[in-house]
């Protein structure tokens, strides 16, 4: 894909980040992972990131990393774009992008680089690698230790024209607004803070109207009616899904560090479609928490 057909595909609709399936020894499982595959893409997500974070990029090997793209783009051919996670350090970073491009993924989402702290010049340059790595459109993702600032974005979009996409996943208001009013529309914007539905009135009233879900993984319909909702201006059905389904999911997925992900594919798990345990670090939820998990999606209408 043309690097400005994936700035225009990812500027408008619901995207969403897939798990990635493990088998119950942490091996990856590539059937399972090409049913969900299967299963998500008719909903209408506009684009799916392959091996993000909540498919646990974080965990996987360069070798396994490669089979996760491969799967994704083989099993969507034709029905919905793959972008595939890319980051860690910069020698991998660039590894990943050219291995994604290679396997046929239609763009890059640059996750945050690993451990160290940078200077605005350092992280830039960082960027600028992975964007002149490869040719398809790349997403810089604000999150962590990435912290672009609107001079630096700037001048890597008069750099780098396959660097099509901001998503923020650091929730300064200030610093994104700053991003918006002085970018305009060089790039197409994402907002990336969990979970992204507590956040879209706000980032849409910044001009950030497209976000990426979570719960599609777990229950597609009401992601998509969220979505619908916040694009339709129903403040009514907006309103019902925070205070009945999202807010109290908020805080179950808030009380256990790296539950982000778990509580998702916990979710997965409950709705009949499990990708098997989460990778250490990481941990499962209890048993009692998946049972407050089991009754909001059955609340939400999801069993």
């Amino acid at each position: 894909m043309d690097p400005s057909d994936l700035k225009t595909t990812i500027g408008h609709g619901l995207l969403s980040f897939p798990l990635t399936d493990f088998t119950p020894d942490l091996a990856f499982d590539a059937d399972g992972y090409a049913r969900r595959l299967a299963w998500l893409t008719p909903f209408g997500a506009t684009a799916l990131f392959a091996a993000g974070g909540t498919g646990e990029f974080f965990s996987l090997a360069p070798a396994e990393y490669r089979r996760v793209v491969e799967v994704a783009t083989r099993t969507c051919a034709g029905r919905v774009p793959i972008i595939a996670g890319a980051g860690a350090g910069h020698a991998l970073a660039v590894d990943f992008a050219r291995s994604a491009e290679a396997a046929g993924a239609s763009g890059i989402l640059l996750l945050p680089h690993y451990l160290t702290e940078a200077s605005q010049a350092g992280v830039a340059a960082h960027v600028r690698a992975v964007c002149r790595a490869v040719g398809i459109g790349v997403i810089v993702y604000n999150r962590g230790a990435c912290r672009l600032g609107p001079a630096a974005l700037e001048r890597l979009a008069d750099e780098c024209s396959n660097l099509v996409g901001f998503k923020d996943g650091i929730g300064d208001i200030e610093l994104m607004m700053a991003i918006r009013r002085r970018l305009g529309d060089r790039f197409a914007y994402l907002g990336g803070l969990p979970t992204a539905e507590v956040f879209a009135p706000a980032y849409r009233a910044m001009g950030v109207p497209v976000y990426s879900s979570a719960v599609f993984n777990f229950l597609p319909d009401t992601a998509m009616a969220f979505y619908r909702a916040i694009d339709g201006g129903d403040a009514a059905t907006v309103n019902r899904l925070l205070d009945t389904f999202f807010l109290p999911y908020v805080e179950l997925r808030n009380r256990g560090a790296g539950y982000a992900v778990s509580i998702v594919k916990a979710g997965a798990r409950l709705v009949g479609h499990g990708a098997g345990p989460v990778r250490p670090p990481l941990t499962d939820l209890t048993d009692a928490e998946s049972h407050e998990l089991a009754a909001l999606i059955e609340r939400a209408g999801g069993r």
